[in-house]
């Protein structure tokens, strides 16, 4: 067990302070600028996909600082655990080392999020190239039952027109339909700190294992066993990949991941300092 007692504790230190205020900034900018530029800052900022047009290798950091605009909760609960957890690492650790830390474990979120993505669009890749080669009727109608393509707006009409006049099949209109439909999937976006701050927990847990975490401030568990049965329930939702779901689990199960990683080749290397 790890026994920390600083002399001089923060309850906000440097890099945890500078952190809180420049995710709420920015969360404030999405929302003050939603209707007039949402879209570009998405766009521009949030991370994306390989397999999307819009992939940039900023957005690997700079998703990172962007939360949902839709409301409070997405924003509050991460910069809560931010500094319920982080305040004790980088009084731990230091600003360079703590500030480094978050970085990798929010690089390394969006890594592991973009390499589960591109694994699950592999085949959907795949049967559009194959598609593309012979559109016939019959593989246009396969691909349409095993996407669910009937909650794609333009295709419910093309199948409509096809059902009236089963002639008008159009190969071309279907490639392009199905196109599209690819472009939507690749299109979702992913932002927030919950990478960063996974990888926190994690490092708190194996810092600190007994330390004592008391749950909605009255059920008190030992650190260590809050994260692993916390990794175990991110995992179970993850391979559920449950319908309606955005939540990235596997960025937080990266986050985790880099973490510990981290945390171990440093303490292996026996020194708090980084540089």
């Amino acid at each position: 067990m790890t026994d920390f007692r600083p002399s001089r504790f923060q309850i906000l230190p440097l890099i945890i302070k500078n952190l809180l205020i420049i995710n709420g900034l920015v969360w404030l900018a999405q929302i003050t600028f939603h209707s007039s530029y949402g879209e570009w800052i998405n766009d521009t900022f949030a991370l994306h996909s390989f397999q999307s047009s819009l992939f940039k290798p900023h957005q690997l950091i700079t998703y990172m600082f962007m939360h949902d605009d839709r409301g409070f909760a997405h924003l509050f609960t991460n910069m809560f655990a931010l500094w319920m957890f982080g305040s004790t690492l980088e009084n731990y650790w230091g600003p360079k080392k703590f500030l480094t830390f978050y970085l990798l474990c929010g690089i390394g979120a969006a890594l592991a999020h973009l390499g589960v993505l591109y694994y699950e669009n592999a085949g959907l890749i795949n049967e559009l190239d194959a598609f593309k080669k012979n559109p016939e009727l019959p593989n246009f109608i396969g691909l349409y039952n095993k996407y669910g393509l009937q909650n794609y707006d333009p295709i419910p009409e093309f199948v409509r027109q096809w059902n009236n006049n089963p002639s008008s099949y159009n190969p071309g209109q279907a490639v392009t339909f199905f196109r599209e439909y690819t472009d939507i999937r690749f299109s979702g976006t992913t932002v927030g700190a919950s990478g960063s701050v996974f990888g926190i927990l994690a490092a708190f847990g194996y810092t600190f294992p007994n330390s004592l975490i008391y749950l909605y401030f009255f059920f008190p568990m030992k650190a260590k066993w809050f994260v692993i049965i916390y990794a175990a329930i991110e995992l179970f939702a993850g391979i559920q990949n449950s319908a309606g779901d955005n939540v990235a689990h596997f960025a937080h199960l990266g986050g985790a991941v880099v973490g510990l990683l981290l945390v171990y080749i440093w303490n292996k290397a026996d020194r708090r300092n980084f540089y």
